[in-house]
């Protein structure tokens, strides 16, 4: 199973979401899957990222990948899942049964699904993390400085989440209405009729 994995922000992202959705997908009962980042075309912010003529270019030249995965942040935006549901229809509408496309938005932001895998600060409550419209500056950015990993690739986000990853069931169970949601529609899939 080829996945390719389509973030706003490449590189930042990918050094958070590859680790993250390969554990995932071990989870699922896929641990061979073969899970890539989109790098061409290269998407610079939300905008190009919720973009339909974007993402039919990143579906028409990747003939090869079974599922596609839009993760981008929710950024305290209510309709951004509405219109990400938008996108999943449309490309219903061109790919084939045995492709699937499907987007996320992580509450509010990707780091936060790494915050999830970690033993954090006990002054730290986990409800006010995910309600935090900025937590990549509240929370992310503090804790990698507190474990010394500003200067580290990503500014630590390639260890943390590859340490998140190692915990996904902690990672699952604090994100489930976002993280769960996608893991349950791609089961779903696995599971679908043929």
């Amino acid at each position: 199973m080829n996945v390719l994995v389509i973030p706003e922000d490449y590189p930042r992202d990918e050094l958070m979401l590859v680790p993250i959705v390969k554990a995932m997908l071990k989870h699922l009962g896929k641990p061979k899957a073969k899970v890539a980042i989109c790098r061409k075309p290269r998407l610079q912010g939300i905008g190009e990222a919720l973009k339909w003529e974007r993402l039919t270019e990143i579906i028409d030249q990747n003939g090869m990948v079974d599922l596609f995965l839009l993760c981008v942040d929710r950024d305290g935006i209510e309709t951004r899942k509405a219109k990400l549901e938008q996108i999943e229809r449309k490309a219903a509408e061109v790919l084939k049964r045995d492709r699937l496309f499907l987007a996320e938005n992580a509450w509010q932001e990707i780091e936060v699904w790494v915050l999830a895998g970690h033993d954090l600060p006990k002054t730290w409550n986990w409800q006010t993390i995910r309600a935090e419209i900025h937590p990549k500056e509240q929370y992310f950015e503090l804790f990698a400085n507190q474990r010394g990993l500003a200067n580290s690739p990503g500014q630590g986000r390639k260890l943390l989440a590859e340490e998140a990853a190692q915990r996904y069931s902690r990672i699952r169970s604090r994100c489930r209405e976002d993280l769960v949601d996608l893991e349950d529609r791609i089961h779903a899939w696995f599971d679908r009729p043929i």
